[in-house]
């Protein structure tokens, strides 16, 4: 007998493949956070940022899911704690896919890859929180929504509790 679907809540947890000590340990408290409270973490499934929540999720007994650039394994993709391997084979056109299949996006640090999921994800109308990332502002007398920006890990923990527990 088969029960009803049911929708897990995704985290997408975006960042650099290079990125300091503390941007790794945020986002393994991220992707640990996020599996405690039976969220999906999903990912590019690269290394840097996106390994380190995804290791932080699955050793909180967490789902992962990477959205890969690459159509077959290789350069690092998939990192080793994807669970659910992604091949897109569209190189970084894969981003979209990324913030489209988000309930909520986190920013952990980022070069242009991540202000690009970042600005995909702000047209899409997902929203978007960033940490040590982009701080953005609209144009003069734009009205567009910008991403929450959290000045210490610890703010960022907080909010993500109280948002992933509603």
């Amino acid at each position: 007998m088969k029960g009803e679907a049911r929708h897990r809540s995704i985290l997408a947890v975006l960042g650099p493949g290079s990125a300091s000590a503390h941007e790794l340990e945020v986002a393994d408290q991220v992707g640990r956070l996020a599996a405690a409270l039976e969220w999906v973490v999903l990912t590019g499934g690269g290394p840097g940022v996106m390994e380190a929540a995804c290791r932080g999720a699955v050793e909180a007994g967490g789902t992962t899911v990477g959205i890969l650039p690459v159509a077959r394994p290789g350069g690092g993709y998939p990192n080793p704690w994807v669970e659910i391997p992604v091949f897109t084979g569209a190189g970084m056109a894969r981003n979209a896919f990324n913030v489209l299949s988000a309930d909520l996006c986190v920013a952990i640090g980022g070069g242009p890859g991540t202000l690009s999921e970042v600005a995909m994800a702000m047209k899409a109308g997902v929203e978007v929180w960033c940490y040590a990332s982009w701080d953005l502002e609209p144009p003069r007398g734009g009205s567009h929504q910008v991403p929450t920006v959290f000045d210490t890990a610890n703010e960022l923990y907080k909010a993500l509790e109280e948002r992933l527990e509603a």
